[in-house]
Parts: C-alpha cells; structure tokens; sequence
C-alpha cells in the first residue's frame, strides 16, 4: 500500500501553513525528501570580545519588567529585534524582517527575519508559544532559502523571544538537524549571541 501523500500537488501553501498542520515535523519533511535529526548541534560560536554585549544584557534586563510579553509582536520588538540588531551592526550583515520569498507553490511566504552575508541565518517568531510547530515551519523555511540560494548548509533558529533553538540544514544529505538545547533569554544572551556572531560571520 503506497504512503498518502500530506501536501495536495495542485494546492499552494504558505510558510505559516506548515505551522498550522496538525503532523508531525518529520512527516511533513518526509515531503520534501528530508529526515529530521533530533541532537545536540556543535554551533559555529565567536571567541572575540563582543563590547556591545553587557550593555545589552543590561538594557533587556531593566526593560522586560515593565513589559507584558503576551503578544508575538511584544516579544519580537523588546527581545528578538533588538539582538538580531546588534547582531548585524556588529557583522555588517543586511537584517530583512518579513523578507518576500516564492521558490514554489509549496515554499512561498515571508520570512520574520533574515541576517544576510555570506552565510545565512534565518529566524523566525514561533507562534502562540508553540516551538514545536515553529521549528517545523523553521525547517520548511530554511528548505526554500536553500533551495533559492542554492547553499548546501544552512543555520536557523526558531524563538519566542525569551527562548531559541537552533536548526541545521544539509540539503545535499537531505537532512535537518534539531539541536535539543534551549537558550534563554537573558540567561544565556551572551552564549546566544556568541553563536549568532558566529554563524554569521564564519
């Protein structure tokens, strides 16, 4: 008996789509021909000093108790903007927030954000608290950048602001890698940081 396929050949779907899906990420993966890894990643992660880091630190922790993060918008405004900012004045990358993207009818949408050099990272705000179902639209989304990019590896991460994870792609072994650690913001700012610089500037 053949496997029942989840996406309709005919039908479009939206990045925010695959979010909404009721399966499991590995099964709509399965799609696009690639296996999903659960397991710690080893990060690409800067050792230079980063000065804008402790000022950060500072200003996110003197922010957030005067801020209600109930809504997407608050979190990417007072916790994901203002790092992926720091990030790309520190790399002299492009940031692109809600950045346009169509590959096919099955990859199309809008990317939150997307620091640009010569590697790429892309992150995105996982909706209504969800990672789970943020990482699998992460993982859908980072098959289209590396399909239109044409890069066999790829980094993403998905947030809700106070908490990231990491993805790794391999598109010439069709595979996605979910790294099972959690970063916390502002626990563990300086390690994220860290890893974002590094990725992007490597």
């Amino acid at each position: 008996m053949s496997k029942l396929s989840l996406l309709q050949p005919d039908k479009s779907y939206t990045f925010r789509s695959y979010f909404e899906m009721p399966y499991e990420a590995d099964e709509i993966l399965q799609e696009f021909g690639y296996t999903l890894i659960r397991q710690r990643l080893n990060l690409p992660q800067t050792s230079e000093v980063l000065e804008f880091l402790p000022s950060l630190h500072q200003r996110l922790e003197e922010t957030l108790p005067f801020v209600s993060l109930s809504s997407e918008t608050a979190r990417r405004e007072i916790l994901v903007a203002p790092v992926l900012l720091e990030v790309a004045r520190h790399c002299h990358c492009q940031l692109r927030i809600e950045y346009p993207l169509v590959v096919n009818n099955w990859l199309r949408g809008n990317l939150d954000y997307l620091l640009h050099q010569e590697q790429r990272l892309l992150v995105i705000g996982a909706k209504n608290d969800d990672m789970t179902r943020g990482f699998t639209q992460l993982a859908v989304e980072m098959i289209a950048v590396a399909e239109a990019e044409d890069q066999d590896i790829l980094y993403g991460a998905v947030t809700m602001g106070d908490a990231w994870r990491f993805g790794k792609i391999e598109q010439q072994q069709k595979t996605i890698t979910q790294d099972i650690a959690l970063y916390r913001v502002p626990d563990d700012l300086g390690d994220l940081v860290k890893i974002l610089v590094g990725i992007v500037a490597s």
